[in-house]
């Protein structure tokens, strides 16, 4: 389970019979303190590759861009990659399973939801009712 920021817009792909696979760097952070003795311990950031699949990865491309707040649950991928040096890397990515957006819509993502500024105002019956 991780709660964090993403870092920039995903990087969705589509494969055969229209599946989709997304990509998103998302940042966690320790908020830093101040120790008994006054010595500061700073912020830290860690960095992590999610990776989403299917629908869920249909929905990543339409909803979620660079500084949305996301929960996500998934589980922890181990790959080993050499680089173009030729060195081995140990890579670690979360296959998300369930994810929550946690950043509130914005007026342009309501535009469904309410009337639109330019719509003339419905009008009103100003007959009075019997009862």
């Amino acid at each position: 389970m991780l709660i964090g920021n993403v870092g920039k817009e995903p990087d969705v792909r589509y494969y055969a019979a229209d599946q989709a696979v997304a990509h998103v760097r998302l940042a966690t952070t320790e908020r830093g303190y101040t120790l008994p003795n006054g010595t500061q311990v700073p912020d830290r950031t860690d960095w992590h590759s999610l990776t989403f699949s299917r629908g869920l990865a249909k929905v990543v491309e339409r909803y979620v861009h660079k500084g949305d707040k996301l929960y996500v649950e998934g589980r922890i991928r181990y790959s080993n990659i050499e680089d173009k040096r030729g060195m081995r890397q140990l890579v670690t990515d979360i296959l998300v399973d369930n994810m929550e957006m946690l950043t509130p819509k914005t007026a342009e993502q309501r535009v469904g939801q309410m009337p639109s500024p330019s719509a003339p105002e419905p009008e009103k019956d100003n007959t009075e009712l019997p009862f």
